[in-house]
């Protein structure tokens, strides 16, 4: 019998997949359980349907990730901090106050997670800093280090 699984089950398929698979467990298992539906042609056709509309969101999504590129590109982000002889700073600048700094001073919400500092930030000046907007795009946030 054929199914369309519409959850993951462990050894048979992932969700959205369509698969042969013996009648009883079609039957007593996966149908019982609401883990599959059976392979109609309707049921094909709405899993296509539902498939082309998770490629539109997905399309939308890298849009508006290449837009917030964009803008994030032209912003400066400017923090202050205590520093010392040289423009050395008194400990360093994080990606969380980076965030913290980006939605008070330009209101974007951004994840300190996306922001992709390698090393904190310990002298004053710019620094560039790449953001992880989306899976597939990557932007550059400018920080500007001043002293208090």
């Amino acid at each position: 019998m054929k199914v369309i699984f519409t959850q993951d089950v462990k050894g048979k398929g992932k969700k959205g997949e369509v698969k042969n698979v013996s009648d009883g467990y079609a039957r007593n298992f996966l149908l019982k359980n609401n883990l599959a539906v059976e392979a109609t042609s309707g049921n094909v056709k709405a899993l296509e349907a539902q498939k082309n509309k998770e490629k539109q969101l997905e399309k939308e999504e890298v849009e508006d990730a290449k837009k917030l590129k964009e803008k994030l590109e032209q912003l400066t982000v400017e923090v202050i901090a205590k520093s010392g002889e040289g423009g050395k700073l008194f400990g360093s600048i994080t990606s969380k106050q980076i965030a913290d700094q980006l939605k008070k001073s330009h209101n974007i919400k951004m994840d300190k997670r996306k922001i992709e500092l390698d090393n904190p930030i310990r002298a004053l000046g710019y620094t560039n800093v790449p953001v992880k907007i989306h899976p597939e795009v990557t932007g550059t946030i400018k920080v500007h280090v001043t002293e208090k």
